[in-house]
């Protein structure tokens, strides 16, 4: 194999707030706490929203600024080091400016190109796969990519939750807040975590969207429509499929065989739908490396989450691959690592 032209130095994770369990989701919203158990599998989550005041107290800049100073913090870098900055998320701050440039301000970066990806589940792969092009080329050094997600501030808290249908119902105990970076650089640095291939694909032609979240303006705010909504049947079929996709066409270009492979970092759209997915993968002696049970599905947030827990065990000469599947119109994305 030849040897990786980008690597991981760091991570750095933010969670807003405590933690809220699935009694206090039963509590303010009336629901069962056990159908939440059994359904959702997911025990706790954090919320960039007061529940009870509907407050806003984090925006997606505060999270992900956290996030980057902790991955900078830990890489050894200097903010002068950094030559680009990339933001995957699906609920950026406001239309204009573009979140990621108030994340570049609150770290104190400047004179330097930034972008941001608008995308669900598959927005932090798909940074990855544009800062892994930037480094790999050689057109930059090391960077800083992101990934995360306020999706509390699109929920309406006064709703009659009673009456509420389940594609909705289901998106008040699914989700949570957070955010996620990772310092790439082209020299193995730091946590030296080779990043051998990324994948990032649209397989949706044609295909009608497994979830959407609408944007409000002024002029249809109050139009009555379901502001997001879960194609829960679609996305069951479909994701432990393209999941499976991934995962041996990464093996297969690289080379690899299932038995290399000791960790899996699945999606994890929800704690229950994770065991879906990796008891159809069927990978013995591969460590699962999850975390939706306690922070909740945080989208974009989740990738950076989980490589967070890999480089608490991963030892050199480990191998990992992670996935990530968007059901909005259907995106297959995955990525390949390697402690060195």
């Amino acid at each position: 194999m030849t040897a990786a032209k980008a690597y991981i130095a760091a991570v750095g994770t933010a969670l807003p707030g405590a933690p809220v369990d699935n009694q206090h989701l039963a509590d303010r919203f009336g629901i069962d706490a056990d159908w939440i158990e059994l359904f959702i599998g997911t025990k706790t989550r954090h919320f960039a929203v007061d529940l009870e005041t509907k407050e806003q107290q984090h925006t997606l800049a505060d999270l992900a600024a956290q996030a980057g100073a902790k991955a900078l913090a830990a890489s050894g870098l200097e903010p002068e080091d950094i030559g680009f900055v990339v933001l995957g998320t699906a609920t950026p701050d406001a239309l204009m400016p573009a979140t990621v440039n108030l994340v570049a301000d609150k770290l104190g970066l400047d004179q330097l190109p930034t972008y941001q990806l608008q995308s669900g589940c598959a927005g932090a792969v798909q940074a990855l796969d544009l800062g892994y092009a930037l480094v790999s080329s050689g057109l930059h050094r090391n960077g800083l990519v992101l990934g995360g997600d306020v999706c509390a501030k699109h929920l309406p808290l006064d709703q009659d939750f009673a009456s509420m249908p389940a594609s909705e119902l289901v998106n008040f105990v699914l989700f949570g807040d957070g955010a996620g970076a990772a310092v790439l650089t082209s020299e193995p640095v730091g946590a030296r975590l080779a990043l051998h291939r990324v994948l990032n694909r649209l397989t949706g032609l044609g295909r009608e969207p497994g979830q959407t979240v609408e944007w409000f303006g002024a002029n249809d705010r109050d139009s009555g429509k379901q502001p997001i909504r879960e194609d829960y049947k679609a996305i069951e079929g479909a994701v432990p499929v393209m999941t499976g996709e991934v995962v041996w066409e990464l093996l297969d270009e690289l080379g690899w065989s299932d038995t290399d492979l000791d960790y899996l970092l699945p999606p994890q759209l929800s704690g229950r739908m994770t065991e879906r997915i990796v008891a159809s993968l069927d990978l013995p002696g591969v460590t699962e490396v999850s975390c939706v049970a306690d922070t909740g599905n945080t989208s974009n947030a989740l990738p950076f989450m989980q490589l967070a827990r890999l480089l608490e065990r991963a030892e050199p000469g480990q191998k990992a691959i992670g996935v990530a599947v968007e059901s909005s119109k259907w995106i297959k994305a995955g990525y390949a690592l390697e402690k060195v």
